[in-house]
């Protein structure tokens, strides 16, 4: 058998007090930081559970930022859609006016400059921009209708000209932002009377057959015109879609966002009343232990002489 020194009774007492000194320090750092895991030594499965939620948040975030921007970018472009509705709605009474044949000559040349200085609201509404971005010039952000260049679109337009924003992982939580304007106003007339038959040549055509006195063409600029107003209303609706989808994405995310965030909370976050209450015990057994200690471990004079 072997014989319990005093030596041996030191070294287990100063263990035991080492052992309760680092629970009480890790209480007190769960108290002051309010976080369960300060180390990954501490919970090394919560500590991998943590760093992955916190990649969720991260991807969140940087969806919802993309949403937040398509949205801006839409609602820019769905104004300036709008603003085209209107002067077209005004050009479209105009056009009637004259095609009935009572308007004199005089009259008809008013309406034709009316409709001059509207058709380059139009384009100036195509020129509209959103955070230093031309909306309807398509990747090549260029203005889209220059004076130099009089009635010809400028930008690009088909499948490489989208301006997309990423709202959730995947290719199908890519979202096409922009709008082909050039679809609506197409690029004007090559020569008089010769066009796309797009609004810009429908309007360049209107104005010619006002100040030429020709009614009976009014009327089929009227059909012409009414065919790029539904053309407009197609881009106002498909806008209207791209709108309500970043929306419904925005909802979502926000809804991940606070599960995602209450996870992380249940993984690492410390319970602060049961801390304390824990803080509190060991505080008490540790000063118990020290003054048990110091009557178990009696030092000598041999003890100071050595």
């Amino acid at each position: 058998m072997e014989r319990i020194t005093t030596l041996m009774t030191s070294q287990a007492t100063v263990y035991d007090l080492g052992q309760a000194l680092d629970r009480l320090n890790t209480t007190q750092a769960q108290l002051s930081s309010g976080k369960r895991i300060t180390q990954p030594s501490d919970d090394p499965y919560g500590t991998m559970l943590a760093m992955q939620l916190n990649g969720q948040l991260s991807s969140l975030t940087s969806y919802n930022s993309n949403v937040n921007d398509g949205t801006a970018f839409t609602q820019a472009t769905d104004s300036s859609l709008m603003d085209m509705n209107n002067v077209v709605q005004r050009v479209r009474e105009l056009v009637v006016q004259a095609a009935n044949g009572t308007n004199n000559q005089s009259n008809l040349d008013a309406d034709a400059q009316e409709v001059d200085q509207l058709t380059e609201a139009i384009k100036q509404s195509a020129n509209a921009t959103y955070d230093g971005q031309y909306i309807f010039s398509g990747t090549a952000n260029v203005m889209p209708y220059q004076s130099a260049t009089g009635d010809v679109y400028q930008g690009n337009s088909g499948a490489g000209a989208a301006i997309t924003r990423q709202i959730g992982p995947g290719a199908t939580n890519s979202v096409q932002i922009n709008t082909d304007i050039s679809q609506l106003l197409g690029s004007g007339q090559t020569s008089p009377g010769v066009g796309d038959g797009k609004l810009l040549d429908v309007l360049r055509q209107v104005s010619a057959d006002m100040t030429s006195g020709n009614s009976n063409a009014l009327g089929t600029d009227l059909n012409n015109l009414d065919s790029n107003i539904s053309v407009l209303q197609g881009l106002q609706s498909t806008v209207g879609a791209t709108e309500d989808r970043l929306q419904l994405a925005s909802s979502r995310i926000q809804d991940l966002q606070l599960s995602t965030t209450q996870n992380l909370s249940n993984d690492q976050d410390v319970d602060m009343g049961q801390a304390a209450i824990n803080f509190s015990t060991e505080e008490a057994a540790y000063t118990a232990a020290l003054q048990a200690s110091a009557k178990i471990v009696q030092s000598s004079l041999l003890n100071f002489l050595q």
